[in-house]
């Protein structure tokens, strides 16, 4: 059995330049915790991935493709900060997806609801 939800998670995660650390603290567990989840030592739960996927903003189904595609997520982290709190990240996070979900809404008023 291959462990693609982490391996995935691992990948993404490197390619976004977020640690370890800053992941699990977004999803209120310890780095060891979401290192077994990237090694295969552990099963995600449903609930760790959601909140992974929303931190990365990246739509939780790509985690669990074999091999996914090179990710481009819709909203990226446009600043840096030498040190970010978990506050701060809770609320770039927030922001994000009010942005998103912005985003989307324009999306349907542009193209219209599908009878």
């Amino acid at each position: 059995m291959t462990n693609t939800i982490g391996v995935n998670i691992k990948t993404f995660r490197d390619k976004l330049g977020i640690s370890q650390e800053e992941v699990a603290d977004y999803c209120g567990i310890k780095r060891e915790i979401l290192s077994y989840y990237e090694n295969g030592k552990r099963e995600v739960s449903l609930l760790h991935l959601d909140k992974i996927s929303e931190f990365m903003n990246i739509d939780m189904e790509i985690f669990l493709e074999e091999n996914p595609t090179e990710i481009q997520p819709d909203l990226t982290l446009a600043f840096r900060a030498n040190e970010l709190t978990s506050s701060d990240r809770a609320q770039i996070v927030y922001f994000k997806r009010i942005v998103k979900n912005f985003l989307k809404m324009k999306t349907i008023e542009a193209d219209g609801i599908p009878s």
